[in-house]
């Protein structure tokens, strides 16, 4: 609820006041919750600050994905902005790590190992904050939003730490420019009209991609555990220890996979990652049918199935930011991740229901196939009806709206 919340409060603030302000506000407002949330003295105050620490998550989503995409150079948007998203898995993979320790109360007493915990995260960001003050503000944004100097000496400076680095860069052609008249907010009926009638395509893939991946995630992502221990009797205290390979699974897709965005293509790569996840899941699911599976096993399936659903689901949101004007960049995210959450909300509960107490393994395999046909949709609708928008301008996948007819 958090980050539903987060992300349609910052959106436009995003579009307005910039990129590069939302790195630090949101990231101070998730240090904020996720510290008090140490401190907590009853399940309400928890509650309350992991909904503030959330907030700050949702609002990242857009500042991130946006500036990711326009500042990185198009031939290598792809890979840079699959990868970013795909390193949340490192992150919960060190996550796990420290529980280990953590929440042993033989090595830390029970009432601060989970606080220490929470203290981790703002200790880290506090190290990111740091580091984001040297990232620039976007040039594109700032041509379209009224400060051209801001972005002339933006893009004179990073065009200078390049040519000092070797690299050799040719002038933008004559034809390739814009003129552009700055806007402070775009009305709704506005984005309302670019969403369902300029680019319906774009809308209905963003829309489609976000909803399946999401949904496939939280399924098995929130529910693993409980298949282990129902199903094949592990600990509750050794169930985490087969989260690693999970996690590992998931950050080596977008890093190993990611440059394939780039040149094989978005199109083919979202679905064949997507149906490729399916595939895998939908064995898994006959051989866990049959009782051959045994804890490992399901494990390595898993982590085959999401490594490539990992780069999948990363490029949902390199396919929304990318493929919708400059202007309603952070507000498209926005959208279609809230979208995104709520189905992804669902599927935990559907899953739960299915897996019981451990007793049959019909139901949760029904479960299983209907994950891999939803994924299996997701890639499909993408194939047919994506844009193919690797190593483009994203001024030649979106007009800005801000631009002039003169252009």
């Amino acid at each position: 609820m958090g980050q539903v919340f987060g992300v349609l409060v910052f959106d436009r603030l995003s579009d307005r006041l910039g990129r590069r302000k939302f790195f630090i506000i949101t990231l101070a407002i998730y240090l904020i919750g996720s510290g008090v949330a140490g401190l907590s003295f009853a399940v309400w105050f928890l509650y309350l600050f992991r909904f503030i620490a959330g907030m700050g998550i949702g609002g990242e989503y857009t500042a991130i994905n946006s500036a990711i995409d326009e500042i990185i150079p198009s031939h290598y948007r792809g890979r840079v902005d699959i990868a970013i998203n795909g390193t949340y898995w490192g992150g919960a993979a060190i996550g796990a790590f420290a529980n280990i320790f953590l929440l042993n109360p033989n090595i830390v007493a029970v009432d601060w190992g989970w606080r220490i915990g929470f203290f981790i995260g703002p200790a880290l960001g506090l190290i990111i904050i740091y580091l984001r003050r040297h990232i620039p503000e976007s040039p594109r944004w700032q041509l379209t939003h009224g400060p051209a100097d801001e972005a002339e000496a933006n893009v004179d400076r990073i065009e200078a730490e390049v040519r000092e680095e070797g690299h050799k860069l040719t002038d933008v052609p004559e034809d390739k420019s814009l003129s552009v008249v700055a806007t402070a907010s775009i009305p709704f009926r506005q984005i309302v009209k670019v969403f369902l009638r300029k680019y319906p395509r774009r809308t209905l893939v963003s829309f489609v991609m976000m909803v399946t991946q999401s949904f496939l995630y939280n399924a098995i992502f929130f529910t693993y555990a409980l298949v282990l221990q129902n199903f094949y009797g592990t600990s509750p205290s050794s169930t985490q220890y087969y989260f690693f390979p999970f996690a590992i699974g998931n950050l080596a897709g977008p890093l190993i996979l990611g440059h394939l965005f780039d040149t094989i293509g978005r199109r083919r790569m979202i679905f064949a990652t997507y149906a490729l996840a399916a595939l895998t899941l939908a064995v898994s699911a006959v051989l866990f049918n049959m009782g051959v599976l045994n804890a490992v096993t399901q494990t390595i399936f898993w982590c085959v199935a999401f490594f490539f659903a990992s780069a999948g689901a990363s490029s949902a949101y390199l396919t929304v930011s990318e493929t919708f004007p400059l202007e309603l960049r952070g507000q498209a995210i926005s959208y279609f991740f809230a979208v995104g959450q709520i189905a992804g909300a669902v599927a935990p509960a559907i899953f739960g229901v299915l897996i019981g107490k451990g007793s049959d393994r019909g139901p949760l395999t029904i479960g299983y196939f209907l994950g891999a046909g939803i994924m299996l949709v997701g890639g499909l609708v993408a194939l047919f009806f994506a844009f193919d928008a690797e190593r483009k301008s994203l001024e030649d996948i979106a007009d800005p709206l801000s631009k002039s007819a003169a252009s």
